[in-house]
């Protein structure tokens, strides 16, 4: 059996808004992190994750509940346990005038490291990072890939038994996000590194994960490696139907359902981008099938004597946004 790093047992975080309403962020999360894995939290904005690893990591207090790594409670023995703990924050956390490598040694040094001690873990870290060229080059003339694998990089300087990501593949271009990807595979299967991963991205859940906690509204609701939550949804497929700013005919869901093989049909509604930066999204029907090709032609033959004009079809196989489309009833959205 696994042997267990992280232990969270009833963790649970409420908030007081200005007019005095309290808000649960998080509404008891159990679960254990086991040693050498990738475990990540799945789920949409605001779903609890960020503040979930917050919690873990001895950010924030717990309204209730613990976490122990190690053995060592965050709350009872939280200097014990922070030795064990690597945290690599959503927001860039480094000094944008020094030097990649003057970053890395400063932090390093807040994490106790000095001499030749530091300057060795220095340079691991830039050759882990493929940075070792850029180590005389100041942080704002970087990328936002190469910052952020800085941001790793002061992460993994002390060689912490675990790595807390908050979704770092945040706001990079394709290019670096798969060089990140490449780089968290790597601290398991080269520094034996245990790393927690936060992502609203079900392909990087799908990829990196040998767990995966799918999270929503501050619960857990699913809990297993992706095979097993896969199975959860049968041998059923997906069709989705993109149909743009255009009003769902009345029946039409109700309809669909009667297509041989076909179990059910949802339907997401347009968004209209808000003032936050939350973008855009065209409406869709998401059908569910047990052979989806064999079921298409029935279902474009309905939506075109419904006069629904149907943009783009995509047909999907099992996988983690289905999971969580079958136990919220909507998509996994920003």
């Amino acid at each position: 059996m696994a042997e267990s790093l992280v232990e969270v047992r009833g963790l649970k975080k409420t908030f007081k808004r200005a007019d005095g309403t309290e808000v649960q962020a998080v509404r008891g999360i159990d679960l254990d992190i086991y040693k050498g894995e990738i475990f990540s939290m799945l789920g949409p904005n605001g779903a609890g994750k960020t503040t979930t690893i917050s919690m873990i990591s001895g950010l924030l207090t717990p309204t209730s509940g613990d976490a122990k790594i190690g053995g060592y409670s965050i709350t009872k023995q939280p200097m014990e346990a922070k030795k064990l703990i690597g945290v690599v924050p959503q927001e860039i956390a480094l000094y944008p005038t020094l030097t990649a490598r003057q970053n890395l040694e400063f932090f390093g040094k807040m994490y106790g490291l000095g001499g030749k001690e530091l300057a060795t873990s220095v340079d691991e870290v830039l050759d882990f990072t493929d940075l070792r060229d850029r180590a005389k080059d100041r942080i704002e003339t970087f990328s936002g890939g190469m910052k952020r694998r800085v941001n790793i990089g002061v992460g993994m300087l002390h060689k912490p038994q675990l790595v807390y990501m908050d979704e770092p593949t945040v706001g990079v271009d394709p290019q670096s996000r798969r060089r990140i990807l490449d780089t968290v595979i790597r601290l398991r299967e080269e520094r034996k590194m245990s790393v927690m991963y936060t992502t609203h991205l079900m392909e990087e859940a799908q990829e990196l994960s040998n767990r995966v906690a799918i999270v929503d509204q501050g619960k857990m609701i699913a809990l297993g490696t992706v095979g097993e939550l896969i199975q959860q949804v049968g041998e059923e497929d997906r069709l989705v139907l993109h149909i743009g700013e255009q009003r769902l005919p009345d029946g039409l869901l109700q309809k669909l359902q009667t297509v041989e093989g076909v179990t059910r049909a949802l339907y997401d509604e347009p968004t209209a981008a808000s003032e936050d930066g939350k973008q855009a999204a065209p409406g869709k029907i998401t059908i569910y099938a047990k052979r989806g090709r064999k079921a298409l032609p029935h279902v474009i033959q309905i939506a075109n004597e419904a006069a629904m004009e149907i943009m783009s079809v995509e047909v999907r196989e099992p996988d983690l946004e289905a999971v969580f489309l079958q136990m919220t009833g909507r998509a996994l959205r920003d």
